[in-house]
């Protein structure tokens, strides 16, 4: 198993930052986090899930809605991806999820691991 947990969100004011961090374990000897895609999704109430970013070894892929403004990154040695979120804007209000999977990034939501989540609220 793996297990995902996400930490940094908060409230913040439209224009500001927020850094979420994923920090992942595992009970697998032969968990290699290197070679995981990571994740980054959110759901804010009555939508649907939203792919923000997700990252493996063939590359960072964004949203269109996040693009510019938004940053995923992987250190390996500390088994965290992070998720940097810059000039947020009200419709960024969601609850973000860190998701792993053991294969190349799947296209859609198809991740074999989830985190609980973690609040980002965004105030005009």
């Amino acid at each position: 198993q793996v297990q995902l947990v996400e930490s940094g969100g908060g409230s913040v004011q439209a224009g500001g930052s927020l850094k979420l961090s994923c920090a992942a374990y595992s009970t697998y000897s032969a968990y290699t986090y290197s070679t995981y895609c990571m994740g980054w999704f959110r759901q804010a109430p009555g939508k649907e899930r939203e792919k923000v970013a997700s990252i493996d070894s063939n590359g960072n892929t964004y949203a269109d809605s996040v693009k510019g403004r938004t940053t995923i990154s992987k250190d390996n040695a500390k088994n965290t991806v992070y998720l940097q979120m810059n000039s947020l804007k009200p419709e960024d209000t969601a609850m973000y999820y860190c998701a792993a999977d053991p294969r190349p990034c799947p296209l859609g939501s198809d991740f074999s691991y989830w985190g609980q989540g973690t609040q980002v609220t965004v105030s005009s």
